[in-house]
């Protein structure tokens, strides 16, 4: 067979194929608006970011440097005090209505053991429903409890602070914001869902149009039936990572500090991986209905929850660890944020390039094998 011919038979399936994209243009709203709706709806709703933090004080001290405390406590953009209360049973009771998430108890004697130099205690309650919210709150009132020890000692008791100080520098996102985090992982969930979801309705269509036969009796080969099926939706799919991709950067000020080659390079085996797995659905399922299901199931779950998306893959067990190595989108998050926000070499990616290159073969390769040449 003559590459040549197998070339230019490929391209007429692809013309073909643009052509039923171009009488269908809600296909193209929903590649490109839907992509552009979920980034923005995720990425400003899913933030592990807390600010004005509600916070209610129990003062058993009632003198001058209690009152300081809390006045600091206050003036930051972390903790809002919103009143006062006689007792902890008060506070624990703002908790159960939802008007505070933490309070402070300043115990009786705080000023006269400050102004001794002898050590202060005062209590945190949070409220621990949400455990990563409290996991947050935590931090940040240890992180002021620090701050306050040592201006606190300068200030009332005339010692300077520890010769010995820990000076933290935040490399690749100082300002610890997690949307820098969020939104390449959530880049690759939003195309992993998309582009399996496009292809699903590729072959599906044709099944329910019933051209199908037509198609059969063309001297066209299997593979080049797939390959060129897959190349619109491939164009169509790396135009919508970069308007995604813009937006990223726009909204979310999320950096892109590694080689554009090595991100376009990922993002297009990652597609074709994704894209092959949708057309593998379209012609096995040979209805759009139970092809989107089938697509939007196999693609959005397993994305979400075994790619490190959100939770850490080395916290889970053992199994699901495993699992996630076949899971495309494990492999696109992770040199997503490594070559964006790190500006990682090619070597510390090829892993991720040579998982998701294997696994778009394997889906190719079934794609051919299920693709037969009778009606059914």
């Amino acid at each position: 067979m003559s590459p040549w011919r197998a070339l230019k038979r490929t391209r007429a399936i692809t013309r073909k194929e643009w052509t039923h994209i171009g009488r269908d243009a809600s296909v193209l709203y929903f590649a490109i608006g839907m992509p552009l709706v979920l980034l923005v709806l995720f990425g400003y709703a899913v933030s592990f970011d807390i600010d004005h933090i509600t916070t209610v004080i129990v003062d058993d001290d009632r003198t001058a440097e209690s009152r300081r405390l809390v006045a600091r406590l206050d003036a930051g953009p972390t903790f809002d005090v919103i009143g006062q209360v006689a007792s902890t049973d008060d506070a624990e009771a703002r908790f159960r209505r939802g008007d505070a998430h933490m309070a402070l108890v300043i115990p009786r004697g705080y000023a006269r053991d400050l102004a001794r130099g002898e050590q202060v205690r005062v209590q945190v309650l949070v409220d621990a429903a949400d455990n990563s919210a409290a996991q947050s709150i935590l931090g940040y009132a240890g992180r002021f409890s620090a701050h306050q020890n040592s201006a606190q000692i300068t200030e009332v008791v005339g010692r300077r602070p520890p010769a010995l100080e820990a000076r933290i520098r935040a490399l690749y996102n100082p300002g610890a914001r997690s949307v820098v985090y969020l939104v390449p992982g959530l880049i690759a969930i939003i195309q992993a869902m998309m582009a399996a979801l496009l292809t699903a309705l590729a072959v599906a269509r044709e099944w329910e149009r019933g051209s199908m036969e037509q198609l059969f009796a063309t001297p066209v080969g299997r593979l080049e039936i797939v390959v060129g099926k897959l190349t619109p939706y491939f164009v169509i799919s790396m135009a919508q990572l970069l308007i995604i991709l813009a937006a990223g950067i726009w909204l979310f000020d999320v950096p892109v500090r590694g080689s554009l080659a090595l991100l376009a390079a990922l993002s297009g085996v990652f597609l074709v991986a994704t894209l092959a797995q949708g057309l593998l659905i379209s012609v096995v399922a040979r209805n759009q209905m139970a092809a989107t299901q089938m697509a939007a199931m196999s693609s959005m779950m397993p994305s979400m929850m075994l790619s490190g998306f959100i939770l850490p893959i080395d916290n889970m067990p053992g199994p699901l660890q495993w699992l996630s190595n076949v899971i495309p989108a494990r492999h696109f998050v992770h040199g997503l944020r490594a070559v964006m926000l790190r500006d990682a070499p090619f070597e510390q990616v090829a892993g991720d390039l040579l998982r998701m290159a294997a696994f778009a073969g394997v889906m190719i390769a079934l794609c051919v094998a299920k693709f037969g040449r009778k009606v059914a």
